[in-house]
């Protein structure tokens, strides 16, 4: 069982040495980092054309500040004060926690020179990584001083480093990160990173209100956004709900006749999850909750493992891992066709509205969810859990799911464009990881393995609906 991402120890690992550096450096020295910084971003305009917006590039300290003192923030402290019977200073400084809490301080030398290299690296040593189907001339035709806002589906903690290594080229994108992360040093990164803490259940209407006041001020800023929208990882391996609190704050301050926002669905699928088996654990509520020195030392075990496999030159790598870039919905256009100004709704039908637009994007997401080897084999044991099958018979069954998934309009990621291959290398996988049994030419599924190959089947399972 794998606790915790391995990259995640990478990644710590990575920034105390940054971190390290960056407090002990001298300060005299301290312009040769500006260059360098600004040298990237040159680089970054010039090569690559992204444009990275000056709010993202705004001291830290300049936009806490802002934020402290929007209008709407501050109207909603002296709401606190008057309920509450707080001190106005009490609140100011609650207000002021909230914003440091939550803006970020992007520095693109890390971002592009540091950020990009360890994702790139990380991601295609333990993936074979695919950028399955993309919307070329949808996005080619997005007006480029849209806001745009990535919504992805989230499988794994993976996702984070897959997607901002896969859209590196297109632009420097900004999360949402949950609590998880709030651990020195790693939060010092994600937040050079530019990425933003959330409290994803706080009931604290004046923590909302600072968060909601960033997310429309990046948004209304340009600041390209990534976005999981279910709001947490999927431990059955099906789409859940989304839930709407991000999307709200970006809709209810958005102007028609302002900057537009591009929402692009982004499929993301893979082979093997590495919290897979501590998915199941929580579903079946069995074995106590690992604390962090064992979920540290699970994952030091499960790193020494693999390595012992590269030693003896039997280790694969995890599959496949594929991302699909669907087409990018406007929301000045789907708001001008339902003919609404979410400015103007009251809180219940402006709900209804978001919830509406909520489960139009997750079904556009759903839509771009890539088919990879093992989901694809895995439905074929899940259907009929008790039956033994030769090879020949098992591809039989694939391709014939395969034809339908075709129909359906599905993306189907076939590696070497082979039918055949894909099988194989999918059947090997589940056979390796002893999900599925060989004996005497006949495969069967294990019986108490199915609840994990069902997991993976669950992931393409709303394609065949």
């Amino acid at each position: 069982m794998v606790s915790l991402p391995v990259w995640l120890a990478v990644l710590v690992g990575a920034l105390a040495l940054w971190a390290l550096v960056g407090h002990f450096i001298l300060p005299g020295a301290r312009w040769i980092v500006r260059r360098r910084v600004n040298r990237v971003l040159e680089e970054v305009e010039a090569k690559l054309k992204i444009r990275i917006p000056p709010f993202k590039l705004t001291k830290r300290d300049i936009l806490i500040e802002r934020l402290v003192d929007d209008p709407q923030v501050q109207e909603a402290a002296e709401a606190e004060e008057r309920e509450a019977g707080a001190t106005r200073s009490a609140v100011r400084r609650r207000i002021d926690t909230y914003a440091r809490e939550i803006v970020p301080q992007f520095n693109a030398y890390l971002y592009f020179r540091i950020g990009y290299g360890v994702a790139r690296w990380f991601v295609r040593l333990l993936y074979r990584v695919r950028l399955g189907y993309s919307d070329e001339e949808g996005l080619a035709a997005l007006d480029p001083n849209s806001t745009v806002v990535f919504l992805i589906n989230h499988r794994s903690n993976m996702d984070y480093v897959l997607v901002s290594y896969l859209a590196a080229e297109k632009a420097a994108l900004s999360y949402a990160v949950g609590e998880w992360a709030r651990v020195w040093p790693l939060q010092t990164l994600i937040r050079s990173m530019g990425a933003y803490f959330v409290r994803r259940n706080s009931k604290d209407p004046l923590y909302r209100k600072v968060l909601e006041r960033y997310v429309a001020m990046a948004t209304e800023a340009g600041v390209t956004q990534a976005v999981f929208p279910e709001g947490g990882l999927s431990r059955e391996g099906t789409l859940r709900k989304p839930r709407l609190g991000i999307l709200d704050y970006i809709v209810r301050a958005f102007d028609p006749e302002g900057r537009d926002v591009a929402f692009i669905p982004v499929g993301i699928n893979y082979d093997r999850v590495f919290e897979d088996r501590s998915f199941r654990l929580e579903l079946e509520g069995t074995g106590p909750k690992p604390k962090a020195g064992g979920a540290a030392a699970n994952t030091l075990r499960f790193v020494l493992r693999n390595v012992v496999l590269m030693a003896r030159n039997r280790w694969h790598r995890f599959g496949y891992a594929c991302v699909n870039f669907g087409s990018p919905v406007s929301l000045a256009a789907y708001a001008k066709a339902r003919g609404v100004d979410f400015r103007a709704l009251s809180k219940e039908e402006r709900f209804a509205r978001v919830e509406k637009l909520g489960d139009d994007l997750m079904a556009a997401i759903a839509a771009v969810t890539p088919v990879v080897p093992v989901p694809l084999v895995a439905t074929a044991f899940v259907r009929d859990p008790d039956r033994s099958r030769t090879e020949l018979e098992l591809k039989a069954e694939v391709l014939a799911l395969m034809e339908e998934l075709a129909r359906r309009g599905a993306h189907v990621y076939l590696p070497r464009k082979d039918q055949d291959y894909a099988i194989t290398v999918g059947l090997r996988m589940l056979t390796l990881r002893h999900l599925v049994d060989e004996k005497d030419g006949l495969y069967t599924a294990r019986r108490e393995e199915l609840p994990l190959l069902t997991y993976y089947a669950n992931s393409i399972a709303h394609l065949f609906a």
